[in-house]
């Protein structure tokens, strides 16, 4: 997103330009970036094609969103014609070159890997409808729309280069300087992809905030990047679809500068001997977005929800036609995950203010996942009941479904009808089972139960009018002789302060009696930020709150706290289940009006844009929720699509453009010793931004409302509710399995009432440990499943299916075959496959069908 004038651009261009340039030959990667969603006037597409005819040494590199194609043909059907059969030259000397097919141009790191996946099989799925010979080379984009793992997936897709330059749109950030020419960008998985890297001479603008010296081949530019070795130095700018500028240097290209698509440059450096290999970091990535902002927040939220949900309901739906022969609803889940793409479109989290259509983008965001949502919850429900009329009974019963690759024996909960007995129970093969009646203050009821639910598959348990808890261990709140509230359970004992509401102790008593919490320390789990309207600090622990319990076991402990932090009154509801690990914290914040929470720097009275002191970037004085632990020294472990980053922060604290630190908690963030004895993980509900230091203890970013980029004020204009959990253990995030703790948290166990008679299905026979299932679907008759190695360090692994197939197929993502093995009538699906740590294989199991293992 450019906010500047193009003239002032065009006169920016010429005077840098005019600087000497070295005589030898450089290039330059023009184009052009937006989509209908973005900015595309329709007079564009002609005006491209038009410009390709009169400048023949012009090339063009496009990033326009793929949909935006189906609108052109319809209303611009002459510069459609006229730009198809540029677009459609697949060769490698082109005059156009598409080098971002992603569907909603997204971030990436801040979206799940299958939503990353699907962004470009949809993408590149549509512009070959259009383009039907498209060819895609290399990746790069205008935004810093960069993760980690892209190096496995583009090579996947096909794709074999890639760019790791913005120039022109910093504004979220930009990849740290690093290399030279060329760089092979490997991945957390090992994949290497031969790429161009933001030189380690490439220096960020002065006097700007959205630009690194490569914006425009200046001569500063060009003779730093010759005296750093670089032989052919390229730069780049893809232009706002909309810009009348045509090439971007205009006359004042130097004829030493030539125009170039990425695929044409990388044709001219690949064979370079001892390219250097670069295990970029998601710390590589220096992003920042406005965190703690609540639009910001609220659309995170929308769009974590919406990921869970559809992939739950491809899960569910594929189960169902296994078992049931319900057929796969496969239009309604491709437009589900169109709008859930689009939610993922980069100005949706940069600018959620601006407008489109007569709405904000953040209207559009609740909009579009609102419908992802409901779709996924129309077919999680048909399938639940098509997977019900597998077997009738005329006994009420409770199916619970488990969409993940994991065994789970949990306590999950079912809505219980309104008349409903509080003394109901559960029972299953006739016997009964630990369960518990909760009533919500809506005077709406949940029973809660132990269950026992396979590997992507599911079970039916008896409802029986007499309820028994058959619980061991109870859990149970009480008081100690100092007032204070005690929680427990058969893993964890909570001490919660009487008088200030934090939690005083935290004992995991399965890992040692250890007391998480450190020493002489009052702040856990206490909120604290600046409230610079009002002229303080201050903490939900400066005034004494009001305390209830809402549950008291056997299954399940729910304690209240209801204080106020500097005027505004919050709630916070810690629950504890017994035998689950997360401590689940819910959080609720009503503000009184004109709050103002962060930094003062120039609150109200706004400032430049080449201002790089921004107080949206300092989350030292953000409202935070705090947890200082008694861990010695600290190291911190964070996630991200398919990737976990050993940080090398010495602290997360930054507040001007040109230091940012990627300090972003994607579902987890995690604290050990420096033995790797003891940790804690922090998950949360939405990505946003944490903070750690010497002197600052691991915090999440809850609020910030005050100035943000372009000036714009970023509100607080309801209530905010987050959600988020600590899990103690022990070893590192492998050893705890913590990836799989956060499925599970993400993705509950399903249930629904039912007259199903008793049965056991599983879909797994068996899977390693540390592997995943992330998404199952039906495409005709051949059943995809993507397995994501998530915490295994063993390269070999061997998965058992209770399913047949005619044939078993490892492809690439673009559909390619890697391997096959077929399969007799009767043979079960069994196959063995390399996926080394972070890597994943998606599995094609031709003309499948289901083995039903039942139980009854």
């Amino acid at each position: 997103m450019k906010m500047l004038l193009t003239l002032s651009l065009r006169f920016s261009i010429a005077i840098a330009t005019c600087q000497p340039v070295a005589a030898q030959t450089n290039y330059f990667v023009d184009g052009y970036h937006g989509g209908i969603y973005g900015h595309y006037p329709l007079w564009v597409t002609k005006f491209i094609a038009d410009s390709l005819s009169v400048h023949r040494d012009w090339k063009v590199n496009l990033e326009i969103e793929p949909e935006s194609w189906d609108t052109i043909a319809l209303k611009d059907p002459a510069g459609y014609a006229a730009i198809k059969k540029i677009i459609n030259d697949p060769g490698d000397d082109v005059a156009v070159e598409y080098v971002n097919p992603s569907y909603g141009q997204g971030y990436l790191y801040n979206i799940s890997e299958e939503s990353i996946i699907r962004q470009f099989q949809y993408g590149i799925e549509k512009l070959k409808q259009h383009f039907p010979d498209i060819r895609f080379t290399t990746y790069s984009s205008e935004e810093p729309c960069f993760t980690s793992a892209l190096p496995g997936i583009l090579k996947s897709l096909g794709f074999t280069y890639a760019s790791l330059k913005n120039p022109n749109t910093c504004w979220g950030g930009y990849v740290k300087a690093y290399g030279g020419e060329s760089v092979k960008w490997v991945g957390p998985d090992g994949s290497a992809i031969l790429t161009v890297p933001r030189y380690a001479s490439e220096e960020l603008q002065q006097k700007s905030t959205w630009q690194t010296i490569a914006w425009n081949n200046s001569g500063t530019y060009i003779n730093a990047a010759f005296s750093q070795g670089i032989q052919r130095p390229v730069g780049m700018c893809l232009q706002d679809a909309g810009w009348r500028n045509g090439p971007w240097l205009g006359s004042h290209k130097p004829s030493s500068t030539q125009y170039t698509t990425w695929r044409s440059y990388f044709k001219l450096i690949e064979n370079k001997k001892e390219i250097e290999n670069w295990r970029l970091t998601q710390e590589d990535i220096k992003v920042s977005l406005v965190w703690g902002a609540q639009v910001l927040q609220r659309l995170a939220q929308q769009v974590r929800i919406a990921e869970n949900k559809i992939t739950m309901a491809e899960k569910a739906a594929t189960l169902a036609r296994l078992q049931s022969g319900l057929s796969y609803p496969e239009k309604e889940l491709d437009e589900a995950w169109r709008t859930l793409l689009l939610a993922q479109h980069h100005d949706c989290w940069i600018v959620p203010y601006n407008m489109h259509n007569r709405k904000t983008w953040a209207d559009h965001v609740a909009v579009w996942t609102d419908f992802t949502d409901s779709i996924s919850e129309n077919i999680i429900q048909r399938s639940l009941a098509a997977l019900s009329a597998t077997s009738n009974s005329k006994q009420k019963s409770i199916l619970a479904l488990n969409s993940i690759a994991l065994n789970r024996n949990e306590v999950v909960a079912v809505q219980l009808p309104a008349s409903s007995s509080t003394a109901i129970g559960v029972a299953y093969a006739g016997n009964s089972i630990p369960s518990q009646v909760v009533v919500n203050k809506d005077a709406s009821k949940m029973l809660l139960f132990q269950a026992n639910v396979p590997a992507l598959g599911y079970a039916n348990y008896a409802l029986e009018d007499q309820g028994k808890s058959m619980v061991k261990d109870i859990a149970s709140v009480s008081n100690n002789q100092a007032g204070d509230f005690v929680m427990e359970t058969n893993l964890y004992k909570l001490v919660i302060d009487a008088k200030h509401g934090n939690i005083k102790t935290l004992i995991a008593k399965r890992l040692d009696n250890k007391n998480f919490v450190a020493e002489n320390n009052n702040d856990f789990n206490v909120l604290r930020g600046h409230f610079y309207n009002d002229g303080d600090y201050a903490k939900s622990s400066d005034q004494q709150p009001e305390i209830s319990i809402l549950a008291n076991g056997p299954l399940q402990i729910k304690l209240q706290i209801k204080g106020v932090v500097s005027k505004n009154s919050f709630v916070q509801t810690i629950t504890l289940t017994q035998g689950q690990k997360p401590i689940d914290i819910n959080l609720h914040i009503d503000y009184k009006k004109g709050i103002g929470i962060g930094e003062d720097y120039k609150q109200g009275g706004g400032y430049y844009a080449t201002d790089r002191h921004k107080a949206f970037y300092n989350d030292t004085c953000k409202l935070v929720a705090a947890f200082p632990l008694s861990l010695q020294n600290q190291k911190v472990y964070k996630d991200a699509p398919l990737d976990v980053t050993e940080s090398q922060l010495s602290n997360t604290f930054y507040n001007s453009w040109d230091s940012i630190k990627n300090n972003i908690i994607f579902n987890w963030v995690d604290v050990t010793d420096g033995d790797g004895k003891y940790a804690m993980a922090l998950l949360s509900d939405h990505v946003t931004s944490y903070s750690h230091g010497e002197h600052f203890p691991l915090a999440l970013t809850v609020q910030y409302a005050g100035t943000g980029l372009w000036n714009k004020q970023y509100t607080v204009d309801s209530p905010t509710d987050i959600h988020y959990a600590l899990v103690p253990h022990k070893g590192k995030w492998n050893e705890a399995r913590l990836n799989d703790e956060t499925i599970k948290w993400n993705q509950p166990v399903i249930t629904s009432i039912t007259d199903a008679g008793q049965i056991n299905t599983a879909f797994v026979d068996s899977i390693p440990e540390g592997l995943a299932i992330t998404t199952m679907y039906y495409k005709g008759n051949d059943l995809y499943l993507r397995l994501v190695n998530n915490g295994s360090d063993q390269l070999k692994h061997s998965i058992s299916l209770n399913c047949y197939a005619d044939e078993m197929q490892l492809v690439e993502l673009n559909g390619t075959i890697i391997s096959g093995t077929k399969f007799s009538k009767n043979q079960k699906v069994g196959f063995e496959c390399d996926i080394p740590l972070f890597g994943f294989k998606t599995v094609k199991m031709v003309n499948a069908g289901m083995r039903v293992k039942k139980q009854h």
